[in-house]
C-alpha cells in the first residue's frame, strides 16, 4: 500500500505540530499583555500617585453598659492617599471571646473616603447580655470575660480593584451584676411627728469581679404600701471588688403620714419595707446605673424601760403618756 493510502496518520502529524505552535505563541502574547497591563499599571501609580488605602483601631468606647447590654462603638482611622475619594462598600465585623462567637453583622455602604484624606468611621456593635448567657451558660453574671473584635473593611480603589482590609483589638467587657442591698440601722437626727430627719445606714455588697465608684444614690422608701420618702446620698464611696461598703444616706419624712404602719411598729408587730431606686458608678469600663431593690425586709421598734439594759443599736428618746410619766426609748431593728 503506498503511503498515500494512510493520509490520516500524515494529516495529525502537521495538524498536532501547529497547533502546539499557535498555542505557545498564544501564550506569549498573553504574557506580553499581562505585563503591559502591569507596567501602565505601575506608570499610572508612579505619575498619578495611586496606593492603598490603610486602617486601624483608633478607640473603643462604651456609651452605654447596664444589667441586659453593653452598647460598643469602634473607631477605625481610614486614611486614602489617592487623589480620588474611594468608597467603602462593606464593613464585616465579628466579637468573639476565647473563640466563641458573641456577635457578627454587615454593614453595607459604609459611605467614601475622601481623596488624599482620612475618615475616622464608626462601627457601633450591641452585645446582649442574655444571648450570651444562653449560648455560654459558664460565663457567669458578675464576671469580666476577654473579647477579640475582627473587623474587614472592604474599599474599591481604582487599578487596585477590590481590597480587603483587616484588623483585630482586643479588650475585656464585663457581665454586670447589681449589688446587694440591705437597710441596717437609721439613725434619728430629730423627731416629732410632723417631721423627722434620719440617716438611713445602708450595707452595699458588690458581687462584680470589678471596683464600684459610687457616685450617686437615689432610691425611695416604702412602709408597708406607703412610701415615706425619698433619700439621697451625700457623698461618694468607693466598693472594691467583690466587697461590702456602708453608707449613709439622709432622709426626711413626716410619721403621721404612716397610718397604722407607725402604730403596728409601736406595738411591736412589725412592718415591711422596701428600698427602691438606683445608684449611678464609675467602673473600668464606663459609667454605669445600676438598679438598687430590697423587698421583703421588715422593721419594728423595741421598747425598753428606762433603767433596762440596753443593747448596741441607734436609740430614739421619745416620751409618751400623761407629763412625761412614762418615759420609753425606742430602737429601730430589722430583719428579713
Amino acid at each position: 500500500m503506498a503511503s498515500s493510502d494512510n493520509p490520516e496518520a500524515v494529516d495529525r502529524g502537521l495538524f498536532s505540530g501547529k497547533g502546539e505552535k499557535k498555542e505557545e505563541e498564544k501564550g506569549r502574547f498573553l504574557e506580553k499583555v499581562k505585563d503591559f497591563i502591569h507596567d501602565i499599571g505601575e506608570k499610572i501609580e508612579e505619575t498619578v500617585g495611586f496606593g492603598k488605602p490603610t486602617a486601624d483601631v483608633t478607640a473603643i468606647h462604651v456609651p452605654k453598659i447596664n444589667l441586659e447590654m453593653a452598647d460598643i462603638v469602634v473607631n477605625v482611622l481610614v486614611t486614602n492617599p489617592n487623589p480620588i475619594p474611594i468608597p467603602l462598600i462593606d464593613i464585616n465585623y465579628l466579637v468573639e471571646s476565647d473563640g466563641r462567637k458573641l456577635v457578627s453583622g454587615l454593614i453595607p455602604d459604609a459611605g467614601t473616603i475622601h481623596a488624599h484624606g482620612s475618615e475616622t468611621v464608626k462601627i457601633p456593635l450591641r452585645l446582649i447580655y442574655d444571648d450570651i448567657r444562653a449560648t455560654y451558660a459558664e460565663i457567669k453574671s458578675g464576671s469580666i470575660i476577654p473579647y477579640r473584635i475582627k473587623v474587614d473593611l472592604i474599599v474599591d480603589v481604582p487599578v487596585f480593584g477590590r481590597l480587603t482590609l483587616p484588623i483585630e483589638k482586643t479588650g475585656e467587657i464585663p457581665i454586670p451584676l447589681k449589688p446587694d442591698v440591705d437597710l441596717d440601722k437609721i439613725k434619728f437626727e430629730r423627731f416629732s411627728f410632723e417631721e423627722t430627719v434620719a440617716i438611713l445606714h445602708l450595707k452595699l455588697e458588690n458581687m462584680n469581679d470589678f471596683d464600684l465608684g459610687l457616685k450617686d444614690l437615689d432610691c425611695e422608701v416604702w412602709l408597708s404600701d406607703v412610701c415615706i420618702g425619698g433619700a439621697d446620698l451625700n457623698e461618694s464611696t468607693e466598693i472594691a471588688k467583690n466587697g461590702i461598703s456602708y453608707v449613709d444616706v439622709p432622709i426626711t419624712f413626716r410619721p403621721k403620714d404612716f397610718g397604722s404602719a407607725l402604730w403596728d411598729m409601736i406595738r411591736g408587730k412589725g412592718t415591711s419595707y422596701t428600698l427602691k431606686g438606683n445608684i449611678h458608678v464609675d467602673t473600668p469600663f464606663g459609667a454605669m446605673k445600676l438598679p438598687l431593690v430590697k423587698e421583703g425586709g421588715t422593721t419594728r421598734l423595741k421598747k425598753n424601760k428606762d433603767g433596762e439594759e440596753e443593747d448596741n443599736n441607734e436609740f430614739l428618746d421619745v416620751s409618751i403618756g400623761g407629763k412625761g410619766k412614762e418615759k420609753f426609748i425606742f430602737s429601730l431593728t430589722f430583719s428579713i
